[in-house]
């Protein structure tokens, strides 16, 4: 059982961070109204850094995170944006109490280390993303902070049929096979694995699958839940990145469904890491097991 971090109430103390890469000013902005909104958001001065494609140097993001994680008045942690960098990370972070770790795409590094430890996260919108999200996305965001669930998430297409129940695991699908053989890659035996992804050619989805694959990792996985994945289709070809992926979850043979709207779209719909969840790859649904 994965350990469900202290919901968060209005007003709570929370922290932002920039862990990955540098971001655009207006969007956080819009995003961290939003918050402010809700709860009380407190940053480093540090967070506006840059170094080179990082916001700022492997020291100074990972001291703002690692301070967030051992501040016991902060309930919960905010990514600013993703990018790359988290990962970089890893080797100095302590997970020292269960508090709720907030982001997507890159931040699916610190998701995967909180699944590891035992935590469930949230993957959901980074707040460069959020001001950009509708009013029920936003609702969905909170409730899910404060302990009153999420509801069932629908896709569009099955590709291939089946019930299965598992802890919901995953994120996104780059940074995932980039920590297979490390120890923070989580064991997938019995979950619903979570993808997505963003701006990777079929070719490349397909070489990643393949490194699931032979690595061992895909043994003993429940079911398959595919997220959005944007931007990953080649110009005038005859096939896309949907009929290289929904080809391999076939061969794989267990329940998938796809089209849920998770991922780098204009909607992200947040769910949480490590909860258990009943895919039904017939209807199209994931919900509460």
């Amino acid at each position: 059982m994965f350990i469900v971090p202290p919901p968060l109430v209005p007003g709570a103390r929370v922290a932002v961070v920039a862990p990955a890469g540098p971001f655009d000013r207006p969007s956080f902005e819009r995003g961290l109204e939003l918050l402010k909104g809700r709860y009380q958001p407190v940053f480093s001065e540090h967070l506006f850094d840059t170094h080179r494609y990082l916001a700022g140097t492997d020291a100074v993001r990972g001291a703002q995170l690692q301070h967030a994680l051992d501040d016991q008045a902060i309930k919960a942690i905010f990514a600013a944006r993703g990018g790359y960098g988290a990962m970089r990370l890893l080797p100095s972070l302590k997970l020292t109490e269960p508090k709720w770790l907030v982001g997507f795409s890159d931040i699916t590094a610190l998701h995967l280390a909180a699944q590891v430890k035992g935590w469930q996260s949230l993957h959901a919108p980074v707040l460069t993303q959020l001001g950009k999200q509708s009013p029920e996305v936003v609702t969905r965001f909170f409730d899910a902070l404060e302990g009153k669930g999420v509801p069932k998430l629908s896709g569009t297409t099955t590709v291939v049929e089946g019930v299965a129940e598992g802890t919901l695991l995953g994120g996104n699908l780059s940074v995932l096979t980039r920590l297979i053989g490390t120890k923070w890659m989580p064991s997938l035996r019995g979950a619903v694995l979570l993808i997505e992804d963003v701006g990777e050619r079929p070719y490349r989805l397909d070489r990643m699958w393949m490194h699931l694959k032979l690595s061992g990792s895909l043994e003993g996985v429940a079911g398959i839940a595919f997220g959005e994945f944007t931007g990953c289709d080649e110009k005038d070809a005859g096939y896309g990145s949907a009929d290289v992926m929904h080809e391999f979850a076939r061969e794989l043979g267990v329940p998938c469904a796809a089209g849920f709207l998770i991922g780098h779209g204009d909607v992200n719909e947040p769910v949480i890491l490590g909860a258990r969840v009943r895919l039904n790859a017939t209807a199209r649904t994931v919900s509460a097991a």
